[in-house]
């Protein structure tokens, strides 16, 4: 019999993996979603440096998956997620001297949620299958939703550039194309059926993971809201 996922009992066999793996977590997704801090920020109750203080736990949850993507270019199936056009580190390095001023690097702090976010995208990155569901959980993520941020950015607080260049995935060119050739990779990826559920365990865990930075970042988030 199949193997299925414990989410919404979708059958391995019967549908491409990348709309399985995408199925699975949709609905932690939509919690990350609309958790208080987004629904905070998507709906103009923040000041900028509201938003600085999302861009800050980027910068260490980016640094430790990017560091990981350095180490899989030896791995047969990890080395298909590597993408050097998919970089943000160096855009959130741009953003953060603005946002937060020319010493950031001395001054910004990750929260506790962060921290143990970065420790697992490091355990679980031991496997390929680890790496690509935090890989995924972000990257996609970013490329689709993070546009909404983007656009708010501009609108909210005139920051179109600098400060919001981590939204910018123009070197991907079309997003729609990206998104389908990711996808196709994830349909390839030689992982049983067994290997599959381990993928879609790990990106709900990389899920409940944001969610727990946006919980943390609300309990702060009195600070951040306009007089």
């Amino acid at each position: 019999m199949p193997v299925t996922t414990d989410v919404n009992s979708i059958p391995f066999s019967a549908t491409p993996f990348s709309a399985t793996l995408r199925a699975s977590t949709r609905t932690v997704h939509e919690r990350a979603n609309h958790s208080a801090y987004m629904n905070a920020l998507l709906g103009n109750e923040l000041t900028l440096a509201g938003y600085t203080q999302l861009a800050i736990q980027y910068y260490f949850i980016y640094q430790a998956i990017e560091q990981v993507s350095d180490t899989m270019a030896g791995d047969g199936t990890g080395r298909e997620f590597v993408f050097d056009e998919l970089r943000r580190l160096p855009k959130l390095e741009t953003d953060l001297a603005f946002l937060a001023g020319p010493d950031w690097r001395e001054t910004i702090r990750p929260l506790a949620a962060t921290e143990s976010y970065v420790r697992r995208i490091h355990e679980a990155s031991v496997w390929a299958g680890g790496y690509v569901a935090h890989h995924y959980t972000r990257y996609l993520g970013d490329i689709a939703g993070g546009q909404v941020i983007r656009r708010l950015l501009a609108t909210n607080y005139g920051v179109i550039d600098e400060g919001a260049l981590f939204y910018r995935f123009d070197e991907i060119g079309s997003a729609p194309a990206f998104r389908d050739r990711y996808r196709a990779k994830l349909d390839a990826a030689p992982w049983n059926e067994t290997d599959r559920t381990t993928v879609v365990d790990e990106a709900l865990v990389a899920f409940e993971c944001n969610v727990a930075v946006f919980a943390e970042l609300a309990d702060g988030m009195h600070r951040y809201q306009p007089a």
